[in-house]
């Protein structure tokens, strides 16, 4: 999930919900709602989220993918003959 990897890199960072939440320009108790999974941040959201925590975006969304239990599809697989 999304939320656990925000929270590890925050700590790892050492930094507060409340400094994260001011780096990245939102409120405390969002960083809480997106950290719990009670709220999914959009892209530009995750970008200010994962610079505020000093990690790329995309790091964030691999690890979520790791662990979601889904099923990778190779691009190739989801193109429709025509």
């Amino acid at each position: 999930m999304i939320g656990d990897k925000l929270r590890k890199a925050r700590l790892q960072a050492k930094l507060s919900q409340q400094t994260a939440a001011a780096r990245a320009k939102v409120t405390r108790e969002y960083v809480s709602m997106v950290e719990r999974g009670v709220s999914s941040p959009t892209v530009d959201t995750l970008l200010r989220l994962a610079a505020a925590v000093g990690v790329e975006a995309w790091k964030l969304l691999k690890e979520a993918e790791r662990g979601s239990g889904t099923q990778r599809v190779a691009p190739d697989r989801l193109m429709r003959p025509r």
